[in-house]
């Protein structure tokens, strides 16, 4: 086969494949890091960062689980720069306005996960976001199964705290 036949069919198989998950890759982003345009930017480096690896990532048996991979260090990259070189927010953001009784759950839970330490959050959002094992959890973000267990653990119990503190005040 030729180079650029080959590269073709790479090219071809990367699109499907971003056409495919995309959305997808964008919910993980945005449970690792609670804003919709930073969701945006983490999977836009990280698509990139995906096509570059694509023809050796191609032939990996499971593509999710690298894009995954690359999705966490890249929040993690992005978090270390932005604690190098703090933002002041300029703005006030404005009132959202009313929403309907599911949304309002879902933005309770939301605040409750972004409160949660980074490591804390980033396990909550791969076990029980995404429903990877304790192992694949550990394995994604390189740390051993009992500290998946621990940060879990933790995490759960800061998440109960904070939601029922929420609905009595």
């Amino acid at each position: 086969m030729s180079l650029l036949r080959r590269s073709a069919e790479h090219e071809a198989s990367y699109v499907e494949y971003v056409t495919a998950r995309q959305a997808h890759l964008r919910r993980i982003a945005h449970a690792l890091c609670g804003d919709w345009h930073l969701a945006d930017d983490l999977v836009q480096v990280a698509l990139t960062k995906l096509y570059v690896a694509w023809p050796r990532v191609a032939a990996m048996n499971n593509v999710d689980a690298y894009a995954r991979r690359v999705l966490v260090s890249t929040n993690i990259d992005h978090h270390r720069r932005r604690a190098a070189r703090p933002e002041t927010p300029t703005e006030v953001l404005p009132d959202p306005g009313s929403h309907d009784r599911d949304v309002g759950e879902r933005d309770q839970l939301v605040a409750a996960l972004q409160q949660l330490p980074e490591m804390q959050r980033k396990t909550v959002v791969l076990r029980h976001v995404l429903g990877l094992s304790v192992e694949e959890t550990a394995y994604e973000l390189d740390i051993s199964v009992g500290t998946v267990k621990s940060h879990t653990s933790r995490a759960r119990s800061a998440m109960r705290l904070a939601l029922t503190s929420d609905t009595r005040g």
